[in-house]
Parts: structure tokens; C-alpha cells; sequence
């Protein structure tokens, strides 16, 4: 079969376009790419980082000639990403796709537009009428998985939020993305919330109150769910299919560390199947023809590979 992926183009100032284009022609030949956004971005960039190569374009007008300007943070750009991003999730609900990817946002850029904006999951959970409760994102990188229970928002406001429930949705919504990337019975080590885990109570009680409690709800399911344990020590014997994180930096941490610029940034817990690149925009080299596509190309790699396995 031949993968169909639609490929927004995320801020058109940023890098995204370039490494858009880049990563559609290196794949062209694997996978039907449809890259969204303006036409006057896609061509410009087609002409200078893919010539003679066709590849299919769903122009999304959202962005004025006047405000394509590389390297350049603005509010348009910042809407404009939004509307692509959207265009490319109605391609996947009408089944002309089989994927969504999006180049990096600028969260800065969309909020100077009046959007409120704090990644592509809440977006991608409104667009799908998934509750924000149940969309988690999981980066992928050599190997290694890491989950996260909040992600996008100050340390008091992801406490104030987290409850076991929270924990054990983000929990399932992992094992699920495993199994569909290939792990038959997938084990899940959940991080603490306090360094030690808590060390049972002596570094304040948030992992008895909510990581404990979670981690047993979901061993009586039947989920292959171990911890809390402290998220360095875990992490230092990489037993697990991957790791539950509580906070962003948590997770964002090691993935970077161990594989900076590579990693894959998975939408989980919603019904359609979307993926991110992991860094940003680099506004300071867009449109030099410097942007490495090589996280693109892994994660139109890693989604090819899931939608495949899905078929078969």
C-alpha cells in the first residue's frame, strides 16, 4: 500500500516549509505526500530546496504576500500555522489521508494572533472532540519513549491539574500507542512526581496522594504499569518500553540529551493518528538553507511504519 501523509507546513517563517519540502522529496517515492499551506510559501521553497520534484500541494490561503517573510516573529505567521494545521486534520477525517504531521509552531506567534495556544494536542483533541483529559503527547527517539502527563504550562498549574485519574488516562493512552507501534505487551515505568518518588512521604506526599494510587488502579486493569520510581534512576536502567513523565522538562530532558533535533513528537489518545518534530522554529536560519530535515524524515519514517503495521 502507499501511505498517504499530509504535511503542514507549521510557521511559514519559521523553518517549516524548508524542511517540509525537503523531507517530501526524499520520500516521494515511499509515501504520497500532500503538503499544506500557502502556495506562495510551499513554491518558494519548493524552488529552492526541492526543483523538479512534484509534489502534491493543498493550498491553504492564510498568510498575506506582504507578511511571508522568513525569520520574521508575527502574528500572522502564528494564524496562518493554526490554519494549516487544520486544513491538514480535516484531509485525515475525510480519509484522503492516512496521517498529519505539522513543522514547528511558534506558540508565541499564535498567541500574538489572540489564539490561545499551548501545543498541538489541545488542538488536535478539539478538532477530534477528544476531552483534553485524555490527549497526551509521546516523544520517540533512538529508542527511547517518554510519555507525559502535563506538558505545555507552569509546574503550579499541572499540580493543581494532576489527579490520579489524569495519571492513569495518560497511562492508557500510552499503552495503546505502544501496541500499535509494535509492543505486544508493553511495560510502562512511571516516573515520581517528587525526586525519590516522595521517598515514601519524606519529600512531600504528592506521589502517595496521586502517582501510587494510579500506578494500582492500573496494575488491577492489567496494565504492564510499574513505579512510581525516581525518573533518574529508571531512566539509568532502561528496562521499560517506555516511561511515564509527570511534567514536561521531565521528559523533554533526556529525549533532547540523548538524541538533540531527532526526535518524533506523537499526538496519543486521539483517533487520528498526528506526529510533530520536536524542536522549533529557528526563525535565525530560516530561509538560509541551513534546516536539517532529518527529524522530519524519522517521523514520516516512524508514521509510515505504524500505518503499515495497522494494515497488515
Amino acid at each position: 500500500m502507499t501511505v498517504r501523509l499530509a504535511i503542514a507546513i507549521g510557521d511559514p517563517n519559521g523553518i517549516g516549509p524548508e524542511i517540509a519540502v525537503k523531507a517530501a522529496a526524499a520520500a516521494a517515492r515511499d509515501a504520497r505526500i500532500v503538503l499544506v499551506g500557502d502556495a506562495i510559501v510551499i513554491e518558494d521553497n519548493l524552488r529552492r530546496y526541492a526543483p523538479g520534484h512534484c509534489i502534491e500541494v493543498c493550498a491553504t490561503p492564510s498568510l498575506g504576500r506582504a507578511d511571508y517573510v522568513p525569520g520574521r516573529l508575527s502574528a500572522a505567521a502564528g494564524a496562518a500555522t493554526v490554519e494549516y494545521v487544520k486544513r491538514a486534520v480535516r484531509l485525515a477525517q475525510a480519509g484522503e489521508v492516512d496521517a498529519v504531521m505539522s513543522c514547528p509552531c511558534s506558540e508565541t506567534a499564535v498567541n500574538m494572533a489572540g489564539i490561545p495556544f499551548a501545543g498541538f494536542q489541545p488542538l488536535i483533541a478539539e478538532m477530534t472532540g477528544t476531552p483534553r483529559e485524555d490527549t497526551f503527547m509521546m516523544l520517540v527517539a533512538d529508542g527511547l519513549r517518554i510519555a507525559h502527563v502535563t506538558l505545555h504550562e507552569g509546574v503550579a498549574s499541572a499540580m493543581a491539574r494532576m489527579t490520579p485519574a489524569l495519571v492513569a488516562n495518560a497511562a492508557r493512552a500510552t499503552d495503546k500507542a505502544l501496541r500499535s507501534l509494535g509492543c505486544a505487551n508493553p511495560r510502562i515505568a512511571m516516573f515520581g512526581i517528587n525526586p525519590h518518588a516522595g521517598e515514601n512521604g519524606l519529600f512531600g506526599g504528592d506521589d502517595e496522594r496521586v502517582t501510587k494510587p494510579a500506578a494500582a488502579l492500573l496494575q488491577a486493569e492489567g496494565l504492564g504499569i510499574e513505579g512510581p520510581f525516581p525518573a533518574d534512576l529508571v531512566l539509568s536502567q532502561r528496562r521499560h518500553d517506555a516511561y511515564l513523565a509527570m511534567f514536561h522538562d521531565q521528559g523533554h530532558i533526556p529525549i533532547k540529551l540523548l538524541s538533540p533535533l531527532r526526535a518524533t513528537s506523537l499526538t496519543i489518545g486521539t483517533p487520528i493518528l498526528f506526529a510533530s518534530v520536536a524542536h522549533g522554529c529557528a526563525h535565525d536560519i530560516a530561509g538560509t538553507g541551513q534546516a536539517d530535515p532529518t527529524a522530519m524524515q524519522l517521523a514520516i519514517a516512524l508514521l509510515a511504519n505504524n500505518i503499515q503495521r495497522r494494515h497488515e
